[in-house]
């Protein structure tokens, strides 16, 4: 069982990169997060596998870090998440914000992985919310939003958000939601003002519908 390769980066593919190990060159699949960090070719890298072996394969996963591939490992436990599906995730989603998307029941944020629909979102959410916490993740953080996702607040005027609709009553967890998707439909620079406004009324919709 392969659980760690270092060697060089040889080539890089659109899902997957060659790494040179003493002349052998190993194929690793990964997020493309994960493969946007790979230094250029000719230059050295380790990455953390996951090793799936089957009666026609053995593929290997490559992370970059050990968070990113205990995500993997979680996610393809739920019922039609596979190696493919998690690792879209993952390029969607940064591991260390799964855990809040997760606890606050964010369906709009995993929906933007390819391949994930409303009903696999749902089905990651109901058989996941019990779990994050054994990856000892800090479900109070702000979650950074993907790449290409309506733009980028900082942690700061999301966390500012989320602790002033905690300080009106409501549960972290919905503000983290309503503050999520405030952010990623208003885009980067948004006031923390608006983001409580915007908040505040998803909030008062969902408590009317």
């Amino acid at each position: 069982m392969i659980a760690k390769l270092t060697g060089v980066v040889d080539g890089c593919g659109e899902n997957s990169a060659v790494i040179d190990v003493g002349g052998v060159g190993y194929l690793v699949f990964c997020s493309g997060r994960t493969l946007a960090g790979l230094p250029a070719s000719g230059r050295a890298v380790s990455l953390h596998i996951d090793t799936h072996v089957r009666e026609d394969h053995i593929h290997l996963y490559g992370f970059g870090d050990t968070a990113e591939r205990d995500w993997f490992r979680l996610l393809t436990t739920v019922q039609g998440v596979g190696a493919r599906v998690a690792l879209a995730i993952l390029t969607a989603l940064p591991a260390n914000g799964l855990a809040q998307v997760i606890v606050a029941a964010d369906k709009a944020a995993l929906c933007q992985a390819n391949g994930v629909g409303a009903k696999l979102a749902g089905r990651i959410l109901s058989e996941l919310q019990e779990k994050v916490g054994k990856l000892g993740a800090d479900a109070t953080a702000p979650v950074p939003l993907a790449a290409g996702a309506g733009g980028v607040v900082t942690d700061g005027t999301q966390a500012d958000a989320i602790s002033a609709l905690v300080n009106l009553g409501y549960r972290r967890a919905e503000a983290f939601g309503v503050v999520a998707s405030a952010a990623r439909r208003l885009g980067a620079g948004t006031p923390v003002e608006e983001l409580i406004r915007s908040g505040l009324r998803d909030l008062g919709a969902a408590g009317e519908a």
